[in-house]
């Protein structure tokens, strides 16, 4: 649990200051639980260079409660829970400064977003919170307030949370909050987790990760994990003693997700595929002739011009779609006539006699389903209501990950490229993403110019 904060201070000497604003945002790692913000009366002098930064006078916080008054509010939203702010050590310097004035030891642990966005954004301009959130294309406004802050803090956040593969952050968490506690029971895991699509992170008491998995609906995954007879489910009913969760909103990006992180990680209870994900290609090519030959064949076997697929049932279905879909004799695409009908009937289908209307068809067909080569960004739902995940792919490759708010954003490849969360491209995440598309005609898939 994470309690986002921002802090307005008066200014003035070293632990003289006084808080005249604070904002605090209590973050489960995937949605904000609960949430609080006030004018304080500091009962002390603003200096004029803080009222000029932030709009705050001293008219403005005459009838505001003074710090006694919001104490209790401020212990109970941060109880358990690791702070979280844009210069931690400022902001929680503060106000354990002013909890000492009423006598009282206030103590949490911190997380600063400075460190972290040096650790995981090192090309960053700049670390300050308005230029670097502004690099990454976050919506910020209220700038200088509290509130429009740690809203600001809170989305930057995420992305660092997203940008963190590793699990650092989560892990470092974990282990802290285990220590000389019981671990919870299995219920309370299942009942803390939201049913939505993401990865799940399974950690032992060390905060290790021993298992992690993609899902549609992560509380009813990790019940059937708590559920299951077997040797792995034994395995993890015993070692689990916490489980973490990243929503994607996207199918798409929860599958891309687990597959770089699992190579990442290594959970000692996961299988991971040592090698290609599919077993067969459809292969486009000519062979001589004048019309594009359309082979299944294994995939060590692997034209330039392919299509991937895991089993050669999979690659006949794909190849009596394309067949309906175009227009295209089964028998041009190697299909069995008999066994492969089409719902409108063939008998004016596209046959390999019509050599330039046959291969402009299967042409087509490959561009649709195909990434190779091509600059897109594929669109998809994002965690909430008003934004968008998106996956990048360039020059055939794929970049990374991200989320976005503004409708520009998607067309502009340099701020996607400045937010992503960058992934390492293979066969395996082509065959991915192919996959992908293939099965899910909702997916919108946007072209974009190396030069927008």
């Amino acid at each position: 649990m994470y309690a986002i904060l921002d802090i307005e201070s008066t200014g003035g000497k070293y632990n003289e200051e006084g808080i005249m604003e604070i904002a605090i945002h209590r973050f489960d790692g995937h949605q904000v639980v609960d949430k609080f913000m006030s004018l304080v009366n500091p009962e002390r002098e603003i200096q004029p260079f803080v009222t000029k930064l932030t709009g705050i006078n001293a008219k403005m916080l005459r009838s505001a409660p003074k710090f006694h008054e919001v104490a209790k509010r401020i212990v109970e939203i941060t109880e358990g829970a690791v702070i979280v702010a844009h210069n931690a050590q400022f902001d929680y310097r503060i106000l354990r400064t002013e909890f000492r004035r009423l006598g009282y030891d206030f103590q949490r642990k911190t997380l600063c977003t400075v460190d972290l966005s040096k650790k995981l954004l090192p090309d960053a301009e700049s670390h300050s919170l308005g230029k670097l959130v502004r690099s990454l294309g976050i919506p910020m406004s209220d700038r200088h307030r509290a509130n429009g802050d740690a809203i600001a803090t809170l989305k930057l956040f995420k992305m660092l949370l997203d940008k963190d593969s590793g699990k650092t952050i989560v892990t470092e968490v974990i282990r802290e909050e285990s220590q000389g506690e019981l671990s919870p029971t299995q219920l309370d895991i299942v009942s803390g987790l939201p049913s939505e699509t993401g990865v799940y992170y399974m950690h032992d008491k060390d905060g290790e990760i021993i298992f992690l998995g993609k899902t549609k609906n992560a509380k009813k995954r990790v019940n059937q994990h708590f559920t299951n007879v077997g040797q792995l489910a034994r395995k993890l009913q015993k070692e689990t003693k916490k489980v973490s969760f990243d929503r994607t909103g996207s199918e798409l990006v929860a599958i891309l997700k687990e597959y770089q992180e699992l190579k990442k990680n290594r959970p000692r209870h996961n299988h991971i595929a040592k090698n290609k994900l599919f077993s067969h290609v459809v292969n486009f090519h000519k062979n001589g002739t004048a019309h594009i030959t359309i082979e299944i064949t294994k995939h060590k076997y692997q034209k330039e011009q392919h299509i991937a697929f895991n089993g050669v049932p999979s690659a006949q279905s794909f190849l009596g779609r394309i067949s309906e879909e175009f227009e295209l004799a089964p028998s041009a695409l190697g299909l069995d006539s008999a066994t492969h009908h089409v719902q409108n009937g063939s008998a004016d289908f596209t046959d390999i006699d019509d050599v330039d209307v046959y291969n402009t068809k299967v042409t087509t067909a490959l561009e649709k389903y195909s990434i190779s080569g091509k600059t897109v960004v594929l669109v998809d739902k994002g965690r909430e209501i008003g934004e968008r995940s998106f996956v990048l792919v360039k020059n055939g490759g794929l970049q990374g990950f991200g989320y976005v708010e503004l409708n520009h954003q998607i067309n502009n490849i340099h701020i996607l490229e400045s937010i992503i969360t960058p992934m390492n491209s293979d066969e395996n995440t082509t065959f991915i993403v192919e996959s992908f598309l293939r099965k899910n005609n909702n997916l919108k898939v946007l072209e974009l110019t190396t030069t927008s």
